[in-house]
């Protein structure tokens, strides 16, 4: 029970490491998310999350974020390796539901999982 938890840990919130990410990590896009990523410095992966005006208003955005961070929550477990991860809302993924939010997040951490430290 306790592995379904979203620490403080497991969050990045450091505008620093946001900068950074965005300056220096790998890329993957799909039309609703954009994914940067890095080789993460703590002992477990970490989630960032940016969904800007352009998304939507305030509470579009914050269901937004809220189910990117409930599929991190549910699957940090399987994600492999230890990534820092940003996850930034593009202006269609306002109009999705939790299905396809959940899918699209999916399929583009798959394509993290085949990549190798």
């Amino acid at each position: 029970m306790n592995s379904f938890v979203l620490k403080k840990a497991h969050k990045i919130l450091d505008r620093a490491k946001f900068v950074k990410l965005s300056r220096f990590g790998r890329k993957f896009q799909d039309p609703y998310f954009i994914v940067l990523f890095m080789p993460g410095e703590s002992e477990c992966s970490r989630l960032g999350i940016t969904a800007s005006k352009r998304v939507g208003n305030a509470v579009i955005r914050n269901r937004v974020k809220r189910l990117v961070r409930e599929w991190f929550r549910v699957n940090k477990s399987t994600i492999c390796g230890c990534w820092d991860v940003i996850v930034i809302a593009k202006k269609t993924a306002s109009g999705l539901t939790s299905h396809q939010v959940f899918m699209s997040l999916g399929k583009l951490f798959d394509k993290l999982g085949g990549l190798q430290d």
